[in-house]
């Protein structure tokens, strides 16, 4: 049997991540029929068959799930690796890989990215932006080094740390019904907007997800007159009086130039955060360390 190649791992990763072969070879910026190649010859040589495949996609078999698993460690250990050698330079060169949301690139990380890129000229960035499930994905298969992500997730197997503050706000337009009420300067109650139509955002993002379970804990459903994909086109249908909308506080400033108006929630479920996380048994490199020490430094709760 051929010795263990990185790249088939990380494609076998990607492939169960994102149940497709076109998927996963978009993200390798490989062709997609040189992966199928690459997955079919590794599948010979191991005498099992690692997916199922469909017109649906490709979902791992029993044998897969095994294959993937082990996958991911090798792949953790090698990057791991490679951070430890960093610490045996000065600490002025190697390279800091970031998984992050929109969310966080819409807030305080692109001015602290400056700061730390002019402070440190030698390490090389590598930021990704991704869904966050998709960026505790790539710390997990040693794709990245840190992820900053919104805080409603399951975060017990990782070290974290309050990154920024990124509260819940809602937004109507100047003639909507709650537009006194928003322009009093004083924070709503989540209950007194629900019942209004809401311009939705993206089904199983952050926002969505923390909406969906408040509007179940107080007995309502949200009433969505239309759904969008991007936070600007639910700026442009709120303002164009589509209904209300939620947005977290790193995006208010998607509302520069619009007459739409924000107050924040009062309910303690939006007091939010966007975290930095890591895999505790990840090594701490110098590029590393310096990230995290910056963050800290410059993080300001808001009150």
């Amino acid at each position: 049997m051929q010795l263990f190649d990185p790249l088939t791992a990380r494609l076998v990763v990607a492939i169960s991540q994102y149940g497709s072969i076109g998927r996963a070879s978009e993200r390798e910026n490989i062709a997609t029929s040189a992966v199928s190649r690459r997955i079919s010859d590794l599948e010979s040589r191991l005498g099992v068959a690692l997916f199922d495949r469909s017109m649906q996609g490709a979902q791992l078999t029993p044998a897969g799930e095994v294959y993937v698993a082990g996958c991911r460690e090798i792949l953790r250990q090698i990057a791991d690796l490679n951070t430890r050698l960093v610490d045996f330079s000065t600490g002025e060169s190697g390279g800091l890989r970031l998984a992050c949301t929109s969310s966080a690139l819409s807030g305080r990380l692109p001015e602290l990215l400056a700061e730390y890129a002019s402070a440190h000229p030698r390490i090389g960035l590598d930021i990704q932006e991704m869904t966050a499930s998709l960026a505790l994905a790539a710390m997990d298969d040693g794709r990245a080094d840190v992820a900053i992500v919104a805080d409603n997730y399951d975060f017990s197997r990782y070290s974290t740390e309050v990154f920024e503050d990124d509260n819940v706000m809602v937004l109507c337009s100047p003639d909507h019904i709650l537009a006194p009420r928003l322009q009093s300067g004083q924070e709503v109650r989540f209950d007194e907007v629900v019942e209004h139509e809401v311009v939705g955002i993206h089904h199983s993002g952050a926002l969505d997800r923390l909406l969906s379970a408040a509007a179940a804990e107080s007995g309502r459903a949200l009433g969505e007159r239309v759904n969008v994909e991007t936070f600007p086109s639910l700026v442009r249908m709120v303002e164009a009086g589509f209904g209300i909308g939620f947005l977290r506080s790193t995006s208010l400033h998607l509302l520069a130039g619009t007459d739409v108006l924000s107050a924040r929630l009062s309910d303690a479920w939006t007091r939010r955060s966007l975290l930095t996380v890591r895999r505790p048994a990840s090594p701490l490199s110098a590029p590393i360390r310096a990230f995290l020490d910056l963050a800290r430094k410059t993080y300001h709760p808001q009150l």
